[in-house]
C-alpha cells in the first residue's frame, strides 16, 4: 500500500470501523496475533478496539511507522482480504 507514514495515514482512515486482523512483533521471535475494528486514527497512531472474548485488555495503539517498517502487518477483513504494509 502506502511507503510514506501520510499515504499510510490516508489509507488506514478510508478503514475506520472496519474489522481487522493485526500480526504484531513482540520481540524474541515471538508474533502476537489479534483482531479487532479500527476505531480512530490520529496524527500519529491509530486504535484498534479488540475482540474481548481473546483479550485481555480492551485496546491497542499502533504509530504509522509500525506500519512502515513492518512491524505490524493489518489485514481488513471484508468481501476480499486488503493488506496495509510499508512495502
Amino acid at each position: 500500500m502506502g511507503k510514506t507514514i501520510p499515504e499510510i495515514k490516508q489509507t488506514l482512515e478510508s478503514y475506520v470501523g472496519k474489522r481487522l486482523t493485526l500480526k504484531a512483533n513482540g520481540g524474541r521471535r515471538k508474533t502476537i496475533q489479534r483482531s479487532g475494528i479500527l476505531e480512530e486514527t490520529y496524527p500519529a497512531v491509530f486504535i484498534v478496539k479488540l475482540d474481548q472474548d481473546s483479550n485481555a485488555f480492551e485496546r491497542v495503539s499502533y504509530s504509522y511507522t509500525d506500519v512502515l517498517t513492518e512491524t505490524v502487518e493489518l489485514t481488513f477483513s471484508e468481501d476480499k482480504q486488503i493488506a496495509v504494509s510499508g512495502q
